[in-house]
């Protein structure tokens, strides 16, 4: 019987097991499965999970459970640990390996192909795509950022209000959402937006560094004009003529984090006003409360369809969803060349939706789905009219 070799990296999403289910329920009753432990790690280190019908039972119970069930991780893929892990799955024997991941995780999977060819070991290689900050290459979408969109987005309008009542005495709260080098899910905190006085009011991503002179203008502008302002930052946004912001470093990699607080005191300091600095947190990437039905839907299937194509004997290949209609939302599954995700690298948000927030949001309106609320405006009046935020 085949053996496959399969395993979750990089951030979690809360729909990452949904994903991993739908693989295992593929292919369990075809083929012997052999569970990674914590990512890329356990497979340098051989931390293997035998697939006994108890633990895929297990794992299907998991579906809805926010994290990777199997433990994910960052772990740093140097020249030697791709030799290990080609080593390791010679060991047990592997037919093929399938790993749940982003941009990260699909160059691995493509260099431990690309070394088990160069040893004579022909090993088939499959790639599922998941990411929360939308900026995997090679597909419309990731499952993981539209559940993610629906927390922001929804996180963002409630604090907005609650600021708005308290506005004499409190008057800017900055918040921080993922997203290293990639927008996307910072500008979908304008998703909810509905009314002038509705924050985000202001919001920067990593694609356009700002001036702060034009910043602090913009805030006090928009303090004058609502006795309030609402400001959402990506961790990886920056000052123009600056680098990003880092908290620190570990095993070489760099964290983000701190552009918020960072604005908290700028804005003390130059505007003599009360400001507070709030990260989104992991609620972003783990909260079960908010799954979009359509992002948990997409997430099974793509682990139904990786397990499809496992059996047509498809290789070297990621799962890619694209849609094929513009304004008919369909989702086809597109097997695309794990090369050609490497080389297109991190997807950054379009100049287009960036400056067509409108066209943005109409984009992104399907892959949050139905069922968010919608509220009437903070003031008594007849008017919805939106203002574009900063």
């Amino acid at each position: 019987m085949k053996k496959v070799v399969v395993g979750q990296a990089g951030g979690p999403t809360s729909v990452i097991n949904a994903t991993l289910a739908g693989f295992v329920e593929e292919v369990m009753d075809e083929y012997k499965l052999t569970f990674l432990q914590n990512g890329y790690e356990g497979l340098v280190y051989g931390n293997f999970l035998d697939g006994t019908d108890e633990i895929n039972s297990w794992i299907v119970e998991n579906r809805h459970v926010p994290g990777a069930c199997l433990g994910s991780g960052r772990f740093p893929l140097e020249a030697e640990h791709i030799e290990q892990c080609v080593q390791q799955l010679r060991n047990i024997q592997a037919d093929a390996l399938v790993v749940i991941g982003g941009n990260g995780t699909m160059e691995a999977l493509s260099k431990i192909e690309q070394e088990a060819a160069n040893t004579g070991y022909d090993l088939q290689v499959i790639g599922l795509p998941k990411t929360v900050d939308n900026d995997l290459g090679g597909t419309d979408h990731a499952p993981g950022f539209g559940s993610a969109v629906r927390y922001v987005a929804q996180s963002t309008l409630d604090i907005s209000r609650d600021l708005y009542s308290m506005r004499n005495f409190e008057q800017v709260r900055i918040l921080e959402t993922m997203g290293r080098n990639a927008g996307w899910l910072a500008l979908a905190t304008g998703f909810l937006r509905r009314y002038e006085e509705d924050g985000p009011h202001i919001i920067l991503i990593p694609e356009r560094p700002v001036k702060k002179e034009i910043f602090l203008k913009e805030v006090d502008k928009t303090i004058q004009k609502n006795g309030y302002a609402v400001i959402v930052v990506s961790e990886g946004a920056k000052w123009e003529g600056s680098n990003q912001i880092e908290k620190e470093v570990v095993d070489g990699r760099k964290i983000l984090g701190g552009i918020s607080s960072e604005i908290e005191d700028l804005i003390k300091k130059e505007l003599k006003i009360m400001a507070r600095a709030e990260l989104l947190g992991m609620n972003q990437r783990s909260s079960s409360m908010f799954v979009s039905p359509v992002d948990y839907k997409e997430a099974s299937q793509a682990g139904s369809c990786g397990g499809k194509w496992l059996k047509e004997g498809k290789n070297k290949i990621m799962v890619s969803l694209q849609r094929t209609k513009q304004f008919d939302y369909n989702i086809s599954k597109i097997p695309v060349d794990l090369k050609e995700v490497v080389q297109e690298g991190e997807r950054l948000l379009p100049d287009y939706f960036i400056d067509n927030r409108q066209a943005y949001y109409e984009w992104l309106t399907p892959i949050i789905g139905e069922g968010l609320p919608s509220y009437p405006s903070p003031i008594p009046r007849r008017d919805s009219h939106v203002g574009e935020p900063f």
